[in-house]
């Protein structure tokens, strides 16, 4: 019995890397067609949604029945509960893509409209913190999704940034209002973007070490590195 669990439970982690793998994908391409002023690739990342809405649902029933066939506890059931988590944020940081490629295919034909700096250390930013939450998913590293937990606060000021910037450029350029409105929202879906990547780095840790840290974060990196050195 236990031995057909894990078998399940290796199934279940080979289907979570190829969810983190296109999701991380669609990511990257959408903010290529932003960067790129490409509509084409925009709405493939558009069409091709349902692909991850797919292995989302099949993560969830795969997750579901080990729960009720084979009644998991300690380290196996944390990790059922994880990954039923992270399954919904990868979903979910799926769709964000899916709302940027939809900006970026509005913005593909505004010659004149260049993208701020603040928008691509957003966009830099953001997709570390998911690259390295995934790696931490995948080689089940607490130290690293701390960092990602770290750098959230990061993109939370630039995109505050982000936001400063619009209303003053609103004022000079009152005929741009619409387009600078699609940068602030896509500033918008990179936060967002950033906060499912932390999310992702907080279920890591509490499959590793047990621990809820998503209001204390820092407190329970400090406690794990005193732990280390003594």
């Amino acid at each position: 019995m236990e031995k057909h669990l894990h078998k399940e439970i290796e199934k279940l982690k080979k289907k979570m890397l190829t969810l983190s793998a296109i999701a991380e994908e669609r990511t990257t391409l959408a903010v290529k067609s932003l960067k790129e002023k490409d509509a084409k690739l925009a709405r493939e990342v558009i069409n091709r949604d349902f692909e991850i809405d797919e292995i989302e649902v099949e993560l969830e029933e795969d997750c579901l029945k080990i729960l009720a066939l084979h009644q998991p506890v300690a380290i196996d059931l944390r990790f059922i509960v994880a990954a039923l988590k992270i399954n919904s944020e990868l979903e979910r940081i799926g769709d964000l893509a899916v709302n940027i490629a939809e900006r970026a295919e509005v913005l593909a034909s505004q010659i004149n409209l260049d993208i701020p700096p603040e928008l691509s250390q957003m966009t830099q930013k953001a997709e570390e913190m998911l690259r390295n939450s995934l790696d931490a998913l995948i080689n089940m590293d607490a130290d690293l999704a701390y960092q990602v937990c770290e750098a959230d606060d990061e993109v939370d000021a630039l995109n505050r940034d982000m936001y400063r910037l619009v209303e003053d450029k609103i004022e000079i350029y009152p005929d741009q209002i619409e387009n600078l409105i699609h940068l602030l929202q896509t500033s918008r879906h990179l936060e967002r973007i950033a906060d499912h990547a932390t999310n992702i780095a907080e279920d890591v840790v509490y499959m590793i070490q047990g621990d809820i840290i998503r209001h204390h974060a820092e407190d329970y990196r400090l406690l794990s590195e005193k732990e280390k050195s003594d």
